[in-house]
């Protein structure tokens, strides 16, 4: 009904056994879905390791996190999930050096297990975009690709020309968002996301993934009325970029 291309599910504590991409019936029902409405998941965004987190402060990789991990992307694979969205962030934000090169040691642990699924990792993280790439060139793995939330970039008060200029090589997945600076997530268009500069260096860069709404629910829209809502705020934000451009 919103006519959208696809979905991106949401991972998170607490959801092992309620979670459909948990359960092997779980997985059917999307399958079926997704064949009744042509509609596919595409991507899951793995909150869960923001709470059981991946890399100690240490820089070590949490073993047991990095088995659940492992068993998420072998989930993924069977629903024919193209990327997994790992955030960095706030309470799992790569607060050290030693966090930040752990990230890689951990991932040796998984990347296997990406391969067999087909299934690419997207990292989204807090740090600043040359740091970010610093470490996509130390990992050097064709599976291991940036995820660009444009609210989370503006609350930080990122520069979007330099961040996405930096990324541009390693672009793998977008979130759209609108945050206020320092702040939380408001409704697109409202807070300090310079939309227009973002979606012009998006569209330069050759991307062609998903654009994924990640956006602030408002109480007088059902989820469908929001998510076209939403869907034209995008459109009508790209449809002001010169085809040159």
């Amino acid at each position: 009904e919103a006519e959208l291309d696809c979905i991106e599910c949401i991972y998170e504590v607490g959801t092992d056994t309620v979670n459909p991409l948990g359960t092997e019936i779980g997985l059917a029902e999307i399958r079926q879905l997704q064949e009744t409405w042509s509609i596919e998941v595409w991507s899951i965004c793995a909150d869960y390791y923001m709470v059981k987190q991946l890399v100690t402060p240490e820089g070590a990789p949490n073993k047991l996190n990095v088995q659940h991990l492992c068993w998420l992307l072998g989930q993924a694979g069977k629903l024919g999930v193209r990327y997994v969205v790992l955030p960095f962030v706030d309470s799992s934000s790569l607060k050290s050096r030693h966090a930040i090169r752990g990230v890689w040691s951990t991932l040796r642990l998984v990347i296997s297990t990406a391969e067999r699924a087909g299934v690419e990792l997207h990292l989204e993280t807090d740090l600043a975009a040359a740091d970010l790439v610093k470490l996509l060139r130390q990992i050097s793995h064709p599976l291991v690709r940036a995820n660009f939330d444009i609210g989370n970039s503006a609350s930080l008060g990122y520069d979007p020309v330099e961040e996405l200029t930096l990324l541009a090589p390693w672009l793998g997945s977008v979130h759209i968002k609108d945050r206020a600076f320092g702040g939380g997530t408001v409704a697109l268009g409202t807070g300090t996301a310079n939309f227009a500069t973002c979606f012009r260096l998006i569209k330069a860069a050759g991307f062609s993934g998903p654009l994924i709404l990640q956006v602030a629910r408002q109480l007088n829209m059902t989820e469908v009325e929001l998510a076209r809502h939403n869907r034209k705020f995008v459109e009508e934000q790209f449809m002001q970029i010169p085809n040159n451009r």
